[in-house]
């Protein structure tokens, strides 16, 4: 260490000898004699300072590094200023970890670093269900003929490349003709004419092909209508406005909502479901300036289906939540349910066995379970079984009058039909973990 000071510092003081004489010949040249004295003698004295300065620089480092040696044991003496300095910064380090630092070997420059290359996988080949069009190049006259003995060459085979190729979409106006026919002789008889094909939208301008590209090229290739409609000026020179693509959604829309509600009821009818909610800005029509807050909640299960509903307020599973401002300022969902939600759903229940008073009961308790479902969770999560249990006793008593008229009874028939039986046998709320009131009796049901 002290060898590669002593060159160092030799190494330096030569270094400043040339500089400064190159330093006084550049000032003889441009300054008197006096001044050059004046301005010689004060460059010599803070040369002399700073060399001394730097000897104490070096003199304190040298005093610091054995200080950190003496602290962190002989293993620190092959650590390097910079490796000891990060010890430093260490809430506490050992004398293992010292001296397996010291073991280490040093980290190779980034010159010294050879880069790994990949091997290239090769030339990726195209898919073998794609329509196959071939093109044949023919050689020029040239090469048709040898240019050793002028004879006509003939053909031994043929390089073959491809490439993925694309027709460009092509816009044409599809004509409908309409057979009419009509008797001659008979003419009371009438015209008849073959009836016209369903269509998504009756009377549209464009054909139901146009319509669903239009749908899946915004939701599945996420291009907005806007865009959709200068490529349809573009292409096709028609201007089909937003306002127009906007109804072809609604109405697309509209036609898959029994879809949705088969999904719906089939998530439902599962014991997890995943929910999450996000918040979207709805320009009103109050003038009032200001968007206000909707939600978008997206409904889920592992390996299932996935539905979105759209609300404007905070809803869960098509159920409103009340807002209360906390006391710290925030707005809270209060969980309490509001009167007339529960006069909402009694009429559903209601509208059910009106419905299918003929019906099994085992139907009747297939249909009224998904729409009990959300409110068994909505209630459960506001701790709010006291609330449940009237539309929890009123079902069990409407089942039991099913049960009673199509057995051609009158009364409920509160002691042929348990509780135990209606929920474990009949499968009535579909084990969702309705708060019961006390034990149930092992009554064994009437047949």
């Amino acid at each position: 260490m002290n060898a590669t000071s002593n060159s160092d510092a030799r190494s330096t003081s030569t270094d400043t000898a040339s500089s400064r004489a190159d330093l006084l010949e550049q000032l003889k040249a441009h300054l008197e004699p006096p001044l050059l004295t004046e301005v010689s003698g004060k460059f010599a004295a803070y040369e002399n300072e700073l060399q001394y300065a730097k000897l104490k620089i070096q003199l304190l480092e040298e005093k610091l590094r054995l200080q950190r040696i003496a602290k962190y044991g002989p293993g620190s003496e092959k650590l390097s200023n910079l490796q000891l300095e990060l010890l430093e910064l260490e809430p506490g380090v050992s004398n293992t970890e010292v001296a397996a630092e010291s073991e280490r070997e040093a980290l190779p420059s980034s010159s010294e670093e050879k880069k790994k290359r990949r091997k290239h996988p090769g030339r990726q080949t195209l898919p073998a269900d794609l329509a196959r069009v071939e093109r044949v190049i023919g050689c020029t006259p040239e090469q048709c003929v040898c240019g050793g003995c002028g004879g006509e060459t003939k053909v031994i085979g043929y390089d073959v490349s491809e490439v993925l190729d694309v027709k460009p979409a092509e816009y044409f106006v599809q004509v409908t003709k309409r057979e009419k026919r009509a008797c001659k002789t008979c003419e009371e008889q009438g015209v008849a004419m073959a009836p016209l094909p369903v269509r998504i939208i009756d009377k549209s301008l464009v054909s139901d092909r146009i319509i669903i590209d239009t749908i899946v090229s915004k939701y599945a290739d996420h291009n907005p209508l806007y865009r959709q409609s200068v490529i349809f000026l573009r292409d096709a020179g028609i201007n089909i406005s937003r306002a127009t693509m906007c109804g072809w959604v609604m109405t697309v829309g509209e036609m898959l909502a029994p879809v949705v509600g088969a999904m719906r009821r089939q998530l439902l009818a599962g014991s997890y479901i995943q929910a999450d909610e996000t918040t979207v800005d709805v320009q009103m029509h109050d003038r009032s300036g200001k968007n206000h807050q909707a939600y978008l909640w997206q409904y889920s299960t592992p390996g299932g289906a996935t539905i979105f509903d759209f609300r404007m307020s905070f809803s869960f599973l098509g159920f409103e939540f009340r807002r209360v401002l906390s006391f710290k300022g925030k707005w809270r969902p209060q969980y309490t349910p509001r009167l007339k939600k529960r006069t909402a759903l009694l009429g559903k229940l209601k509208e059910i066995f009106r419905r299918y008073v003929s019906q099994p009961v085992e139907l009747v308790i297939t249909l009224i379970n998904p729409i009990l479902r959300g409110w068994v969770n909505y209630f459960a999560v506001g701790d709010s079984g006291r609330s449940f249990s009237l539309v929890k006793d009123w079902v069990e008593k409407k089942v039991r009058r099913h049960l009673m008229r199509a057995q051609k009874r009158k009364g409920f028939g509160w002691k042929r039909w348990s509780k135990r039986w209606l929920y474990e046998d009949l499968k009535l709320f579909n084990n969702y973990r309705v708060k019961r009131d006390g034990p149930l009796p092992k009554v064994v049901p009437a047949r």
